[in-house]
């Protein structure tokens, strides 16, 4: 096993320079002036990076306003009878709201779970597997589809929170059958 562990660290070191450097061999074998492309590209990155500030900042100040407000903490209290029936850890709920909409507050709030109850504990493994099976639907919505001027989005965000209660769920069923 140690030297399996080996192998797919020292793959794993390889990959991101091994495929920078073969898109630069592709380039200068089919004579695309590789800086100048580059140079390109990070404009454009620049441009859009510009055009979704906006976007940004709405959705920060929005985040901000619900975790300050109060209303996370008051939805959790209320759904708390459902969540006992359910032997669902009320302290992880937060995670659940929250990764939808900021992946950096869902990963400040599942480090902070796993600091209060151990990394081995249920609560932060249940945080853990949620955190990697679930995705920040509305930051994704905010930002690809802001920068393209998508303004119809209702279908993605119907999907994209469909998708994260399905795998909110599935972390909960797999560990509990795993960890319990």
């Amino acid at each position: 096993m140690d030297f399996l562990t080996q192998i797919i660290t020292g793959i794993s070191s390889w990959i991101i320079p091994g495929l920078i450097s073969l898109i630069i061999v592709v380039a200068i074998w089919k004579r695309i002036p590789v800086y100048e492309a580059f140079v390109e590209g990070a404009k454009d990155g620049f441009q859009t990076a510009v055009q979704i500030i906006p976007y940004l900042v709405g959705m920060m100040v929005a985040i901000t306003i619900f975790r300050e407000s109060g209303a996370l903490q008051l939805i959790t209290q209320s759904l708390n009878p459902f969540f006992n029936f359910f032997n669902f850890p009320s302290e992880v709920f937060p995670l659940a709201i929250l990764r939808p909409i900021s992946g950096t507050g869902a990963l400040a709030l599942t480090s902070n779970l796993i600091a209060t109850y151990g990394p081995d504990s249920f609560i932060g493994r249940l945080a853990s597997t949620m955190q990697g099976s679930t995705d920040t639907t509305f930051y994704i919505i905010t930002v690809y589809f802001g920068a393209i001027g998508v303004k119809k989005t209702g279908y993605a965000i119907k999907v994209g929170l469909i998708a994260d209660l399905v795998g909110i769920i599935a972390s909960f069923i797999v560990v509990t059958l795993y960890f319990k």
